[in-house]
């Protein structure tokens, strides 16, 4: 079971703005790819949660960016779990420019878990919680 999980894409020319740079939407795509592939691997694929009868949804996004990302970056996206709640969890990521090692972004998903198709908070069944190492904030990966 890994707590720390690693996203890799290439940055492709249809992510650019017209500033040049990678797009903002993107980061939260690759976020989002980077927490559904971590959950896969992790054994809760998005079949899984549907037979579950239940399945994550975005609360919130916060997202700090640091330096731009432009065509044919590899990057890596970094994620882990911070906490689960009652009905929320909090996942953390590093974007992070894999040549040079150079933190382009800081971000965290406040998911919450909810009831599908009825959409209500549901509780967290333990065999979900257990299939995740949290990573509390004294053990988070660091580039800065």
């Amino acid at each position: 079971m890994s707590a720390i999980f690693e996203f890799r894409h290439t940055v492709q020319p249809s992510e650019i703005d017209g500033q040049g740079h990678v797009n903002n939407i993107e980061y939260l795509r690759w976020m989002q790819d980077a927490a559904v592939a971590h959950s896969a691997v992790q054994g809760w694929t998005t079949q899984r949660y549907l037979e579950f009868g239940a399945v994550f949804v975005v609360r919130s996004h916060q997202i700090e960016y640091l330096q731009p990302a432009f065509a044919g970056d590899e990057i890596k996206v970094v994620t882990w779990v911070n906490n689960f709640d009652r009905f929320t969890s909090l996942r953390k990521y590093q974007v992070v420019r894999e040549r040079d090692n150079l933190l382009l972004a800081n971000a965290a998903t406040n998911w919450a878990f909810i009831s599908w198709p009825r959409r209500l908070p549901k509780r967290f069944p333990p065999e979900l919680v257990e299939a995740f190492v949290v990573v509390p904030e004294d053990q988070e990966p660091s580039l800065l």
